[in-house]
């Protein structure tokens, strides 16, 4: 183990490495509920959670045993909530086939990746694109994922007056959600490990006590169902069948602009979450050298891209690095090692896949919720003092992605406003190339959007 994960170098040992490798997976395990619940919507949630696990643990293990980094991959949230409701629900009308386009486009963002990060074009591009609005899409990305988690548990409801509602505290989802969301909080105040995973199972039992006592009712016209699984323990991996290579590169060939968008839209959003995420937890861990660069930096960005191709192979949305990896570093985990427990324990999760799979909304709803509040406190670092572009990019780019109810719409209007105020402003020499291309594609996505070009 020596050998390979160098444990003695970084001050750590097998046991210390297995417990933080737990960790991890404990803090983040709610990803394996909450991402077939999200993606359900248009896909094969069966499948979803196969996939799901499947290329939680490739991803993980290549992070182990080839970057050798304590860092976990799954499914971002935000990114799978674009996935669902932006793009196949909003965009692509909910047609059968939309998860096919949404899976395309996540594997050739994929394959860009591997690419740029194989010259180490990454890099250069995060630091192209203005920390204010980097910030505001963190934060516009938050409250989005809030606002998905209160609609799936009624707490927020439609509203031919006002468009949105407070939901009846006499539906139990409401009641069992809230009391979830205080769980998770108090957990976390605790430093309680797996407090988000805890709060999604707490909440859960109190939904089958619920059921039990007849207080919840399962109305399936209502699309309410029984939280009680039928088993505990299976291997059915049939429905990997419904979400495997499932591309569709002709719509994407005859959609140009459109897909570019969608695509673009996914590239940007993993690129704020990977990196951010890979240098905070390598700050926490005291792996960054003495200029505060990370060793080995390419390996872990090429696999955070090769973790996304695969994912989409298998049939989930983008794969990136988890912020939860903290948990295990904060447990003393410094290596590889750690990367790879926490891969192994995802295999294990796919023995116990009827129990995930009936984990309802409102019981995972506390987790968005949380992560969202989590992702909001972004904007405590935004400057809303100086630069009119830097403010106003910042904030379209955070208010518009709940409002609009689309990530992808949040990012068109924070990039395209700051673009448009430098010039204004006679600041247009610092404007980056990255960004004059970003605002190019954008606005070829407007002007599809105005003559239906697509």
């Amino acid at each position: 183990m020596d050998k390979i994960f160098h444990l003695k170098e970084h001050g750590t040992d097998v046991r210390t490495e297995f417990i933080a490798g737990t960790t991890t997976f404990l803090a983040m395990a709610y990803i394996l509920a909450v991402n077939p619940s999200i993606l359900s919507v248009v896909m094969d949630a069966n499948g979803v959670f196969v996939a799901t696990a499947l290329a939680s643990a490739i991803a993980t293990m290549i992070m182990g045993f080839w970057a050798n980094y304590p860092i976990a991959l799954s499914a971002g949230l935000g990114l799978n909530a674009y996935f669902a409701y932006t793009v196949c629900l909003g965009e692509l009308g909910g047609s059968p086939d939309a998860f096919t386009i949404c899976l395309t486009a996540v594997f050739l963002e994929g394959i860009v990746f591997i690419i740029l990060s194989l010259f180490k074009v990454r890099e250069q591009m995060v630091n192209g694109i203005p920390t204010n609005l980097k910030l505001g899409i963190t934060a516009g990305i938050g409250l989005f994922i809030a606002f998905i988690g209160m609609q799936g548990a009624g707490v927020i409801v439609d509203s031919s007056a006002t468009l949105v509602d407070l939901g009846s505290f006499k539906d139990p989802q409401v009641v069992l959600c809230l009391i979830g969301l205080v769980i998770i909080v108090v957990l976390s105040h605790y430093k309680v490990k797996g407090a988000l995973l805890i709060g999604i199972i707490a909440t859960w039992i109190m939904g089958m006590i619920a059921e039990k006592i007849g207080w919840y009712v399962p109305v399936l016209e209502n699309g309410t169902y029984s939280v009680i699984p039928t088993s505990i323990v299976s291997l059915n991996f049939s429905g990997l069948a419904n979400t495997a290579f499932k591309f569709n590169f002709a719509w994407a060939g005859s959609h140009l602009i459109e897909f570019l968008a969608i695509m673009v839209s996914f590239l940007y959003v993993d690129l704020f979450d990977t990196v951010g995420t890979v240098v905070g937890v390598a700050e926490k861990a005291n792996l960054l050298d003495e200029n505060g660069e990370l060793p080995r930096a390419g390996r872990v960005l090429l696999t955070d891209a090769i973790g996304t191709t695969i994912g989409a192979c298998l049939g989930t949305s983008t794969i990136t690095s988890f912020v939860e990896s903290s948990a295990g570093v904060a447990e003393g985990g410094r290596t590889g090692l750690t990367a790879v427990v926490t891969g192994f324990w995802f295999l294990l999760a796919l023995i116990f896949s009827p129990v995930f799979l009936a984990i309802p909304s409102f019981a995972t709803a506390p987790a968005l919720i949380y992560v969202g509040m989590l992702m909001v406190s972004a904007v405590r670092s935004m400057d809303f003092s100086d630069d009119p572009a830097d403010v106003l990019g910042g904030y379209m780019a955070l208010i518009m992605m709940p409002l609009a109810y689309s990530i992808a719409t949040g990012i068109m209007f924070g990039m395209l406003t700051w673009v448009i105020v430098k010039v204004l402003i006679g600041k247009a020499k610092e404007i980056s190339p990255v960004m004059w291309v970003i605002f190019c594609l954008f606005l070829l996505r407007i002007i599809a959007l105005i003559t239906n070009f697509s």
